[in-house]
């Protein structure tokens, strides 16, 4: 009894890794219908531990310069707020 719930548990491992992720029912249905492939079960496992949000790279200058924190354009070291959009560098 216990190896038939460590198979099951093992056999959706990516849905169990993916069920917070916003498309949990996409990884749910292909581990489900192509787990029992190894190529399957791996898309579905490779799919849960993707990362969800895109990485966003924030540069910093060497020579000092200041930028605005909503928009990521330069800012004059002297103001207080981008003359692109407003907010408060």
């Amino acid at each position: 009894m216990f190896s038939f719930i460590f198979m099951m548990l093992l056999y959706f491992l990516p849905s169990i890794i993916g069920r917070d992720r916003r498309d949990a029912v996409g990884i749910f249905l292909l581990n489900f219908f192509l787990g029992w492939t190894l190529i399957g079960w791996v898309a579905a496992l490779i799919w849960a531990c993707a990362s969800d949000h895109p990485a966003h790279l924030q540069y910093a200058s060497a020579s000092g310069a200041r930028f605005c924190s909503h928009c990521g354009t330069p800012a004059v070291p002297v103001t207080q707020y981008c003359s692109s959009c407003g907010a408060r560098v």
